[in-house]
């Protein structure tokens, strides 16, 4: 008997915001496995702000997900078959496999994971492409110092979370911007935040200041975009610095709008975005720092968990509207 494969496929290009018909759900016999090639069964399928971008065509940073392939995506899993030396069936890995229950991969696409003390989705969060972000954006990017204030925007997210403990590590007094009473309760009482700002509840710019409590902003780390980066904007200290990598709140098509820009000119600042494929050389480092900190209890994390493959374009957007709480993953 030929087993079969689950997938979701891109069915066509949102016009704004996602909705179920972008996707197309489709069962296919697992193709046979060429030599060199390794067989996953995925066990963890990591959703993330960035596969909004690319079901569109505009141009980007990554070429667009092509319309009736599956959809991109990071996944956790366990190797079935290899026909690679490198591999044997029982490995755990990491990889780039998609909306998809099995898949077969060159074996040079996969990564290795050790969970006898990191649990298995956690290298797709915490330990994984979040993590790295969060990591490589506090040391090689903003390089906080002791006393200084750090505020970072998605707080309670897959990047924005690991950001303040690092930070916070560091000496930086850390403030959080969060969506939500009981985002902002987490991201203080389980985060270790300093402070964290519910922007949701109508006054950003006093409840901002009054967690600033008469400090300026030394060090952004922006991930919405909109009028939480306006807000910090016209509250950065001279010779600031802002790591920007997402915009979360300009992926369905509205206008970034920002009425401080000014502020970059005035405070000298020095603003950075970046892309956290675009420096492999840092994760390495990135990972032995923070497999060894969630080993031990000292790097925290919050998971939102959809059961099922069949529900990933739900949990999907729901991540776009902000429903998740930390790391987005489906178990499948």
């Amino acid at each position: 008997m030929v087993e079969m494969n689950r997938q979701w496929r891109l069915a066509r290009r949102p016009a704004r915001d996602v909705t179920p018909d972008c996707f197309e759900w489709v069962e296919d016999p697992i193709e046979p496995l060429e030599a060199g090639q390794v067989r996953v069964r995925n066990h963890w399928l990591s959703l993330d702000p960035y596969m909004r971008g690319r079901m569109d065509e505009a141009r980007s940073y990554a070429p667009p997900q092509a319309l009736g392939e599956v959809m991109q995506g990071g996944t956790a899993g366990e190797v079935v078959e290899s026909r690679h030396a490198d591999f044997k069936a029982g490995d755990e890995v990491v990889g780039q496999l998609g909306w998809q229950a099995y898949a077969n991969a060159p074996a040079r696409e996969l990564r290795r994971i050790d969970t006898r003390r990191v649990p298995m989705q956690a290298w797709l969060g915490a330990v994984g492409m979040p993590g790295v972000t969060a990591w490589y954006g506090v040391n090689d990017i903003l390089s906080p110092q002791p006393g200084q204030t750090l505020v970072v925007s998605a707080a309670s997210g897959a990047v924005g979370s690991v950001v303040g403990q690092l930070a916070r590590a560091k000496g930086a007094r850390v403030v959080g911007i969060g969506g939500g009473t009981e985002k902002c309760r987490i991201v203080v009482g389980e985060f270790g935040f300093d402070a964290c700002v519910d922007y949701k509840a109508g006054n950003l710019a006093g409840d901002l200041d009054r967690a600033l409590d008469g400090a300026r902003i030394d060090r952004l780390f922006e991930n919405v975009g909109g009028v939480c980066l306006d807000a910090c904007l016209a509250r950065m200290n001279t010779f600031g610095r802002i790591a920007v990598c997402g915009l979360i709140s300009g992926y369905n098509g509205e206008p970034i709008a920002l009425g401080n820009v000014r502020s970059i000119l005035v405070n000298r600042l020095q603003v950075q975005g970046f892309i956290i494929s675009d420096h492999m050389d840092r994760w390495a480092p990135a990972l032995a720092e923070l497999a060894e900190l969630a080993a031990t209890g000292r790097l925290r994390w919050r998971e939102t968990v959809a059961e099922g493959l069949e529900r990933a374009p739900e949990a999907f957007i729901g991540l776009l509207k902000g429903r998740n709480l930390g790391k987005q993953l489906v178990r499948i």
